[in-house]
């Protein structure tokens, strides 16, 4: 009998069968599995460009989903002006563009969407939100929207200063942005269920994504 560690694992669809378990069964099923695990290994090298394609679409599904709870939330958390809601309003602002911005950023694992995939009637609205990104929200910048200074008073006392801020801000987001997350969406899901028909065309096998119904402030946006 094979160590307890050794012994088999299964769920509702598969049963799991380590490497170390396989030598404890008989040669018939040894050679079937080792068959089948070079059969899978074959096709995941001619797969393999693709496949690597589709993991960074996959890794950009929770930023796309994230800028659409973010914009929920920009629309529905108002429901008076106080210093606490501006506080918000900006906060969630802030992570809309930094969010928004990754998808177009480059590194290990990011799907680095283009300016050229925008539809050009919303290029603006990219230009802007990138603006705010490089200037306002990553960086110290100087930016239209943003003002700073001081007031000197002087007197026999010696000087006071009164600092003076000017923070300019969409409240419930521009409405451009509902139009915009909408396109990203569906693009990285065209890009990612091609990827899938390319797969299925070049290894002669069907390649499916799990699908399920949206939450519930998915397009709701107020």
């Amino acid at each position: 009998m094979p160590p307890k560690q050794y012994e088999l694992r299964e769920d509702d669809e598969f049963v799991y069968v380590t490497e170390e378990l396989l030598k404890y069964l008989p040669k018939e099923y040894r050679d079937a599995a080792q068959a089948r695990k070079q059969q899978g290994e074959d096709v995941l090298r001619i797969g393999d460009k693709d496949i690597q394609g589709l993991i960074r679409l996959i890794n950009a599904i929770p930023s796309t989903s994230s800028l659409s709870y973010i914009y929920h939330r920009l629309r529905t958390s108002i429901a008076e002006v106080t210093p606490a809601t501006l506080m918000e309003q900006d906060v969630l602002t802030t992570a809309f563009i930094v969010t928004y911005a990754r998808l177009f950023a480059s590194g290990n694992g990011a799907i680095k969407l283009s300016k050229s995939d925008i539809p050009n009637h919303l290029k603006s609205v990219h230009d802007e939100i990138m603006d705010l990104r490089h200037k306002r929200y990553a960086h110290n910048d100087v930016h239209q929207t943003v003002s700073t200074k001081i007031e000197v008073i002087f007197n026999d006392d010696g000087f006071l200063l009164r600092p003076q801020i000017s923070i300019g801000l969409c409240l419930g987001g521009r409405d451009e942005w509902r139009e915009l997350i909408a396109f990203i969406d569906a693009h990285v899901h065209e890009r990612l269920f091609k990827i899938l028909d390319r797969l299925t065309r070049k290894t002669g096998y069907k390649w499916s994504f799990p699908s399920g119904p949206a939450p519930g402030w998915i397009g709701d946006y107020g």
